[in-house]
């Protein structure tokens, strides 16, 4: 560690910047957002500093630095463009012992600055000790997708409720477990989600019998069509907190490795021809689980209320009194789409959107094969592959033009994703040509058509293969 991380309290204090270009103005409206009562030493400012400067907001002092000008100072921060300068202010910062920062050059300060996640009064820091401060950023923006603003919002929570707690739970042990059981359950979940009243309820129904058992709780979650990058903040957190995790066969294995590494992971994947575990199976383990002190988390390949049955695993839950919470995940249909370089609706190609699943005992009795069999809508069947020749056949006798533009989008938002394109009365033969497995989304519709010119310019290119 060639850095020891410290923050720094300046609220108040005097602060030196030498500089007054764009770099100084950043490294001013940070200072000032710390509370730091700024003062410039440059001969010119820019507009944004002398406006400031105007309002009284930073003291300027419109010369070349002097190494007095140090004196005072709780830090000194040199942002000029002249490296004999930024020299001269790292020489008199130190020799006067006031932390000093030279704008990108770390062998000339004894603080650097480092990329921050602002959820105050969380604060999070970020450096590569001056290696990279632009990889420093990029860790920021990653990092900051993950810390959702709510999070200060949290911590205000729990510091107005520190005294209570401390006279409620006079031992350490105890107030460390209770506050974990507030922070990593349903309190901290209200709080989050802006329920600030609810939580204060549940916070002083816990608070009274501290020892007590949290209510059972089961988090059903999508875990989207594939790709990490797809899954939402809260799932994500959620993901991160559980104590068991139940997952299907279409949840991604990048996707279970982002969850809390030493959860328990129990497999109820379900394929064509083997199940694990029978729904009903599912349905009376999560209850099982859940009656276990446990946080549990149900993860379910793109949104559980899509042909994910997770409507059931609910009806199951309620029956037992137990509580849950959905988080939505992005559907096959909507990720693959996007991904596979075609637009489910379009005003010149499509009005409307059908999703259907062709997982059925007799497909051909059991869908609205006439409603689906006209133009100007787009069709996504879930789970069909088994029956591309039952979907080829009926929608071509129900009226629906032989020449219809079709795709097949196997393992959609993956690395490994495939697109296959042609007509409606060659699906069959497509995927049996290409060795299309599931899963795979079936897109019927004239939307199609543009798969092949938005191909050329998005940023993210499956593998493709077209054919008429």
């Amino acid at each position: 560690m060639d850095y020891l991380p410290i923050f720094l309290a300046i609220r108040g204090a005097r602060c030196l910047i030498v500089g007054g270009g764009e770099v100084a103005t950043r490294k001013v409206r940070l200072v000032k957002e710390a509370g730091g009562e700024v003062v410039v030493v440059a001969p010119d400012l820019t507009p944004t500093l002398a406006a400031l400067c105007e309002q009284g907001a930073i003291t300027h002092i419109a010369r070349a630095f002097d190494a007095a000008d140090v004196a005072g100072a709780a830090l000194v921060i040199a942002a000029t463009n002249r490296p004999r300068v930024n020299a001269l202010v790292s020489s008199a910062a130190r020799a006067a012992h006031v932390p000093v920062n030279v704008v990108d050059q770390p062998a000339l300060c004894s603080v650097i600055m480092p990329s921050i996640i602002d959820r105050s009064p969380v604060l999070i820091a970020v450096s590569t000790s001056g290696a990279s401060p632009v990889l420093a950023r990029i860790l920021r923006a990653r990092l900051e997708t993950v810390i959702g603003s709510g999070y200060g919002a949290l911590a205000r929570f729990t510091a107005q409720r520190r005294t209570a707690v401390r006279q409620r739970l006079p031992r350490p042990l105890d107030r460390r477990r209770f506050w974990e059981r507030v922070l990593q359950g349903p309190i901290a979940d209200l709080v989050l989600g802006g329920r600030a009243r609810e939580a204060e309820a549940a916070f002083e129904t816990a608070l009274a019998a501290p020892k007590a058992r949290p209510g059972a709780l089961v988090s059903l979650i999508g875990a989207g069509p594939g790709d990490p990058d797809l899954l939402t903040l809260r799932a994500l957190r959620l993901m991160q907190e559980a104590d068991i995790v139940v997952y299907d066969r279409l949840v991604a294995p990048p996707i279970l490795a982002l969850c809390r590494r030493d959860a328990r992971r129990i497999d109820v994947g379900k394929s064509p021809g083997r199940h694990a575990l029978p729904q009903e199976a599912i349905n009376r383990l999560l209850v099982e689980l859940a009656q276990g002190d446990q946080r549990v988390v149900r993860l379910k390949g793109g949104d559980p209320f899509i042909f994910g049955r997770g409507g059931e695993e609910i009806e199951a839950l309620v029956a037992a009194g137990i509580a849950f919470q959905v988080v939505p995940g992005i559907t096959a249909a909507l990720g693959c789409a996007a991904y596979g370089n075609l637009p489910l609706t379009h005003r010149d190609y499509a009005q409307s959107c059908v999703f259907v699943t062709g997982h059925c005992q007799n497909a051909r009795a059991a869908l609205p094969w006439a409603s689906l069999a006209h133009g100007r809508q787009t069709i996504v069947f879930y789970m069909g592959v088994a029956a591309l020749a039952t979907i080829e056949r009926e929608l071509i006798a129900h009226g629906l033009s032989p020449a219809t533009p079709a795709a097949l989008i196997e393992r959609g938002t993956t690395p490994e994703q495939r697109v296959v394109t042609g007509t409606l009365k060659d699906l069959t033969r497509l995927a049996q040509g290409a060795g299309i497995a599931p899963p795979t989304l079936i897109v019927i519709g004239e939307v199609v058509r543009l798969h092949a010119r938005w191909a050329q310019n998005q940023a993210f290119s499956p593998r493709a293969r077209s054919a008429s």
